[in-house]
C-alpha cells in the first residue's frame, strides 16, 4: 500500500514484526525489505519542500540507514541531518519536512530536535475526568516543531518579545558573505600567473644559487565592505528593532560591516554595536540616536553619508543597503541625486523594503520613486525568509 503523496509502502514500518524488534532496540533488516523505498519517499518529500537532494546524497541516506535502522526516531533523524542537509538555512525544512513525512506514514518516531523550542502534546481523553494520568488505549501523538519554520513568514511587527529572541538566533546563523573583489596584493601561490623573482632568488640562495623551483604569484581577492543603513524614523520602528538586531548580528559576525541610523539626521551605530551582548548592544545604538522613532529625511541623511562617509571611500566597491520604507519628508530631487551620487560609488546598492511585501503595493512614495532608479535590488525586508534572500542578494 502507498502513503498518500509519497511512494513508501507502509507494510514494513508499521508492521508487528519490525515495531516488536524495534521496541528490543534494533530492526532486523531482513524484515524491512522496503527500506530503500522508505528513504527514495523522504527525499521525494524534501524535494517537494523545496530542498535541493542530489542522488549521491539520497544514496548516502540509504547507506546510513541500513548501518542505524529504523528503530529510534533519533538514529533515523541524525541519520538524514548527516547526509541530506548541506546548508544550516536547510536545517528547518529539513525538520518540518521530517515531521511530516514520518507521522504521516504512522512511524510515531519521538525526535528530540537540536533547536526544539516548543512542544505540543495532541491526544484523546479517556473521558473518565479522574485526572490520574492515565490515557486507556488512547492513541497520543507527541508533536514538535521547530520555532524557526513557525516564524519564518511571520511579520516582524507581530513579533512577541520571545520570538523576537528565537528570530536573534535565526539571525545570527545566518552567513553573511559579501562578494570578493580583487585586491592590489598579490600571494604566493603555486600555479600563479606570473612569476616572483624575489622569492624565486630567495630560495636559490638555500640551493647554492640553483633556482630549482620558480616562485609564482597570483592576483589576491579581498571581500567588499557592507554598508548597513537603517530607517528609524517613527513608521519604520516597529521592523527596526528587528533589524538593528540583523545589524548587530552582521557585525559581530564577520568585519568590514558599517552600520548607520537614518532618520532626520545620520548617526553611526557601528561601534556601539560591536558588543557580543546583544541587548547591550541594541540598548547603546537606540541611545546614540537621538531622532529615534522621530522623523525621517532620507535625502538629506544619505547626503551626510555621502559628503562625509561614502564618497571618501566607505561605499567605495561596498555592497550598501538601506532598510526603510520610502517614506521621506524632504524634497525628491534631493533623494534623487544623492542616490545617484551613491549608486555611482558603491558596487551594489540594494533596498530593503518592509512595505514591499503588502498585496498591490506600488512603490509611488515621492522618496521611493525617487530612489528607485538608482537600486540594483529591490527587496522585502517583513520577516526571516525575506532576510535570508537579503543575505543570498549580499553575496550573489
Amino acid at each position: 500500500m502507498a502513503s498518500d503523496g509519497y511512494p513508501l509502502p507502509i507494510s514494513g514500518i508499521d508492521g508487528d514484526a519490525p515495531v516488536a524488534q524495534a521496541k528490543e532496540g534494533r530492526v532486523d533488516l531482513a524484515a524491512m525489505p522496503d527500506l530503500e523505498r522508505l528513504a527514495t519517499g523522504f527525499v521525494h518529500c524534501l524535494r517537494s519542500g523545496g530542498l535541493t537532494v542530489p542522488v549521491s546524497m539520497s544514496l548516502r541516506f540509504t547507506q546510513a540507514l541500513m548501518a542505524v535502522g529504523v528503530g529510534n526516531g533519533d538514529d533515523v533523524y541524525w541519520a538524514g541531518r548527516a547526509t541530506l542537509v548541506s546548508r544550516p538555512e536547510d536545517i528547518a525544512m529539513y525538520d518540518a519536512m521530517f515531521l511530516a513525512f514520518f507521522h504521516r506514514n504512522g512511524t510515531g518516531f519521538k525526535v528530540r530536535f537540536e533547536d526544539e523550542a516548543e512542544s505540543a502534546s495532541l491526544g484523546t481523553d479517556d473521558g473518565d475526568g479522574d485526572g490520574d494520568g492515565e490515557s486507556g488505549d488512547d492513541d497520543i501523538l507527541a508533536l514538535r516543531y521547530s520555532a524557526a519554520e513557525t516564524l519564518g513568514e511571520k511579520d516582524f511587527a507581530e513579533f512577541t518579545k520571545s520570538e523576537m529572541y528565537e528570530a536573534q538566533k535565526v539571525m545570527n546563523k545566518m552567513r553573511l558573505e559579501p562578494s570578493v573583489r580583487d585586491s592590489r596584493r598579490r600571494v604566493p601561490t603555486s600555479g600563479g600567473d606570473r612569476n616572483d623573482l624575489r622569492r624565486t632568488v630567495r630560495a636559490a640562495m638555500r640551493t647554492g644559487g640553483e633556482p630549482l623551483q620558480i616562485s609564482r604569484t597570483r592576483t589576491g581577492v579581498r571581500t567588499r565592505r557592507l554598508v548597513l543603513l537603517l530607517d528609524v524614523s517613527g513608521s519604520m520602528e516597529p521592523y527596526a528593532r528587528v533589524l538593528i538586531r540583523f545589524a548587530h548580528a552582521a557585525v559581530v559576525g564577520r568585519g568590514k560591516v558599517e552600520v548607520f541610523g537614518l532618520g532626520t539626521r545620520l548617526t553611526r551605530m557601528t561601534r556601539q554595536l560591536g558588543s557580543h551582548d546583544v541587548d547591550e548592544a541594541v540598548q547603546s545604538a537606540a541611545e546614540a540616536v537621538v531622532d529615534w522613532s522621530g522623523g525621517t529625511r532620507l535625502g538629506d541623511a544619505i547626503a551626510t553619508f555621502n559628503d562625509e562617509w561614502g564618497v571618501r571611500g566607505m561605499a567605495r566597491g561596498a555592497i550598501v543597503v538601506i532598510l526603510s520604507d520610502g517614506w521621506d519628508r524632504g524634497e525628491p530631487e534631493k533623494m534623487a541625486s544623492e542616490m545617484e551620487r551613491l549608486h555611482r560609488a558603491a558596487h551594489k546598492v540594494v533596498w530593503v523594503n518592509p512595505l514591499k511585501a503588502s498585496p498591490g503595493y506600488e512603490p509611488i512614495a515621492r522618496g521611493m520613486a525617487a530612489a528607485m532608479p538608482h537600486i540594483d535590488t529591490f527587496l522585502e525586508g517583513h520577516c526571516l525568509d525575506s532576510l535570508t534572500a537579503l543575505s543570498d542578494a549580499i553575496g550573489a
